[in-house]
């Protein structure tokens, strides 16, 4: 058996992942290659990707041709894993806010009743204009 087998990379596969990883949808990665999804779909079952199209789907990614050609999901797993910390989990953004939603509701439902003033208000002047009309015709 011969040891010296080199581990070729699945492009398409490593296109699927990184797309999945970035959370790019595949009738968004489509639409910015301007083709269709089933496209993008046969697109990533290919085991390797004319250069031309990876440089596309690269550039469209936003990353490098070389990070698709040499993608290690582990490697990948362990840099994410890595670089979480604190309150930060692999399943959560860190994501510290820095205002009060309830207070943000709050505002929210005021304005909701102003606007809902004024439509009442311009209302009754449009039914009070309607009434002067029909008394001027009697």
């Amino acid at each position: 058996m011969d040891n010296n087998i080199t581990k070729t990379a699945h492009e398409g596969r490593n296109i699927k992942r990184i797309r999945e990883m970035l959370g790019v949808k595949q009738e968004a990665l489509a639409t910015e290659l301007g083709i269709n999804q089933q496209k993008i779909s046969l697109l990533e079952q290919k085991e390797t990707v004319e250069p031309q199209i990876l440089e596309e789907v690269a550039k469209a990614l936003k990353v490098p041709v070389e990070a698709i050609k040499n993608f290690d999901e582990q490697s990948a797993v362990n840099i994410i894993a890595n670089t979480f910390h604190d309150e930060a989990t692999a399943y959560s953004y860190n994501y510290k806010c820095n205002f009060n939603p309830l207070d943000k509701y709050v505002e929210a439902m005021e304005e909701n009743k102003k606007l809902y003033e004024r439509l009442l208000q311009v209302q009754k002047e449009k039914i009070e204009l309607l009434q002067s009309l029909l008394e001027e015709r009697k």
